[in-house]
């Protein structure tokens, strides 16, 4: 539990954290911590990269290759629930590194299969790691970041994931028929020598530190962090602002269900679910659609994908540039309608040829991506210090149940017989539900995560 000196050093070292310049020392940490966040959305890729080629070498049948692309979601559900409590418990920088630790390993291990039933075990295992890593990541992110630019600086640090997932897409291109689905895996196992590296280039959250207590470590890192960006600006800092208002002290998972916390949870929870159901309900079964429905051959597929990734990527810079101004309710409700009528359009149309699909499939993915990574600077502001991690985790089992129900919902319609345009009107009947939740988001733009939190 925090203490009363606790508490008036909470309040100081934020308020130091708050006047900083941006400089060298934030461009280091967020591409340190943005190289994690690149390779874990590369990993989170791989199946669907690699399930045309799986379903002819193994003779998959829907439900099995239904069962190869939701292994790894199930792990980041409970990846989620894991790193949310060790995040709060052990500290932001030490379960981010053990996350893609476990990310790493299991990647070369998922090479190495010989069966489904092995693939989809060590994708479970992968997706451990990578459901703890990004959400924690984000947290971390979110701490350092000063109030008045807090929604560019994260946001910009988030186009690493989507970039990750274009990266993973692109590379397959090359390499899937080139040298196998086992090579991308094992490229995936890069990782491994970020989690060594990351404990002792990147420090702890002051924030947090001082959340647990640990007010002589805090002092002396932010002292450090203070040092190195005065010395990499050359010009002294300015005074900090008056000391920023307390936060309650503690943090149970609880909590994030009594008082005002309880409407932050169930609206984020929520926006988390649609806007990953969506997602992955479009992209998992993208590459198969286009090859087994209209007869595409692989290459193809996979640049079409990664046609959707380069927009969505897009659409994250787009989102990046104006959250600050327009605020976070906003433009999660404008990025929700987006989807909608870009997946209306595909319903009304019959989803006729790959061509078309490829196009509104991408138009979907600007809005869907601005949505996933708004969420990933929303979710953190809406909960203390104590409990953030917990806070940001739980919404991540949200989007992993999202992630899970959209592809089997997908699969369910496409191995019943079921239209495309079928297929995308339910798609967008889920996105009017979230655009609707989204109104009731609270807004949290220009504001410190004390003034959100006292």
């Amino acid at each position: 539990m925090t203490t009363v000196a606790g508490k008036q050093a909470l309040g100081s070292v934020a308020a130091r954290l708050e006047r900083l310049p941006h400089s060298r020392w934030h461009v280091k940490v967020r591409f340190l911590i943005g190289a994690v966040t690149f390779f874990e959305a590369f990993d989170q890729l791989l199946a669907a990269s690699a399930l045309p080629v799986l379903m002819k070498e193994w003779h998959l049948t829907t439900g099995q290759a239904t069962l190869a692309v939701t292994a790894a979601s199930i792990g980041m559900l409970l990846g989620a629930l894991a790193a949310g409590w060790l995040g709060d418990r052990i500290g932001r920088v030490r379960t981010v590194a053990l996350g893609v630790g476990i990310t790493g390993l299991a990647s070369l291990a998922v090479a190495f299969s010989g069966s489904i039933e092995t693939f989809s075990l060590f994708r479970f295992v992968q997706g451990l790691g990578i459901g703890g890593v990004v959400p924690v990541a984000a947290t971390y992110i979110n701490e350092i970041a000063r109030s008045d630019k807090r929604g560019r600086f994260v946001l910009l640090y988030e186009m690493i994931f989507p970039a990750g997932l274009a990266a993973a897409t692109l590379v397959a291109v090359w390499v899937v028929p080139h040298f196998g689905w086992r090579a991308m895996f094992v490229i995936g196992t890069v990782p491994v020598l970020l989690a060594a590296v990351l404990p002792r280039q990147v420090a702890e959250s002051p924030r947090w530190l001082l959340s647990r207590g640990r007010v002589r470590e805090a002092e002396e890192v932010i002292a450090r962090i203070e040092a190195e960006v005065a010395r990499s600006t050359s010009e002294a800092l300015p005074a900090p602002a008056a000391d920023l208002p307390d936060e309650p002290a503690g943090g149970r998972l609880g909590d994030l269900f009594r008082g005002r916390y309880l409407r932050r949870t169930v609206v984020v929870s929520g926006l988390w679910f649609v806007a990953y159901y969506v997602n992955h309900g479009i992209s998992t079964w993208l590459p198969s659609l286009y090859t087994k429905t209209f007869g595409l051959d692989l290459t193809t597929a996979l640049v079409y994908s990664l046609l959707s990734n380069v927009t969505g990527l897009l659409g994250t810079l787009v989102v990046a540039l104006l959250i600050d101004r327009v605020g976070r309710r906003p433009a999660l409700v404008g990025a929700l309608v987006g989807t909608v009528l870009s997946l209306g359009v595909l319903a009304l149309a019959g989803a006729t040829s790959g061509g078309q699909v490829a196009v509104f499939a991408s138009c979907t993915t600007f809005f869907l991506y601005a949505i996933n990574a708004g969420l990933y600077l929303y979710s953190p502001e809406l909960y203390p210090t104590s409990n953030r991690a917990r806070g940001a985790s739980f919404g991540g089992v949200w989007n992993r149940l999202g992630v899970i129900l959209g592809p089997i919902t997908v699969g369910a319609i496409i191995g019943a017989g079921g239209s495309l345009s079928l297929v995308f009107a339910q798609l967008a009947v889920v996105a009017v539900v979230g655009a609707a939740i989204a109104c009731f988001a609270v807004e949290t733009k220009g504001r410190t995560l004390e003034e959100l939190n006292a």
